[in-house]
């Protein structure tokens, strides 16, 4: 069981096109929940929750990156339990918008605790062990992100130069250079992958051959 917040299927947005920037609205707004599991993600794309400080005070771990910068927008993310009151983690970030639409997405994990996260060109991943939430990892998204996906308990990232794959624990299979238009499916436990009409197939756990990452 997986579930997931993110952008159109890979490979859907147009290279090069980019929509203008918009700063953080003035007000506070409220975010939208998602249920998965006995998780709930509370998700903003941009601005502030109204009760961003109480999240916090109250949180066992907050993220916050790049807030500082004048340029962008804040994406919010918070994690909490079912039953619990407050969220237990809490990641507010400021990104740089580069596709048509929006590039922010998330895949939760419930089974193995993880949460990965993506705004603009970073990348973040998350243990979501409530008594001690932590950031795993921080990665680049080549010129934006676009889209997340789940398949075998593997964790695809599609982004406008690459596809890259992590196992459920949040650990990298590989990755690999692409270049629009490129596009790529999934048969069974095979990727194939077609690059200005060039067509490639790999294992989805092991990757291209010449590609392979730790």
């Amino acid at each position: 069981m997986h579930g997931s917040w993110s952008s159109p299927a890979s490979g859907s947005l147009p290279a090069m096109e980019r929509e203008p920037q918009v700063a953080e609205p003035s007000w506070e707004s409220t975010p939208f929940e998602v249920v998965i599991g006995d998780y709930l993600l509370l998700v903003l794309p941009n601005g502030r929750p109204g009760f961003y400080d109480h999240y916090r005070q109250h949180a066992q771990f907050v993220d916050e990156l790049d807030l500082d910068t004048a340029a962008g927008r804040i994406a919010f993310v918070a994690v909490r339990q079912a039953e619990a009151a407050w969220p237990f983690l809490v990641v507010r970030q400021r990104y740089t918008a580069h596709a048509v639409a929006s590039d922010c997405g998330a895949v939760l994990l419930p089974e193995t605790r993880r949460l990965f996260l993506a705004a603009g060109e970073r990348l973040l991943a998350y243990d979501l062990t409530p008594e001690q939430p932590r950031r795993l990892w921080q990665d680049t998204a080549e010129l934006g992100f676009w889209s997340w996906r789940v398949h075998q308990g593997v964790v695809l990232m599609a982004a406008e130069l690459e596809l890259a794959a992590w196992d459920s624990q949040a650990r990298k299979l590989w990755s690999t250079f692409v270049e629009p238009p490129w596009d790529y499916r999934l048969d069974d436990d095979t990727v194939v992958l077609d690059v200005m009409g060039r067509t490639s197939r790999f294992p989805l756990r092991t990757g291209p051959p010449s590609r392979q990452s730790a």
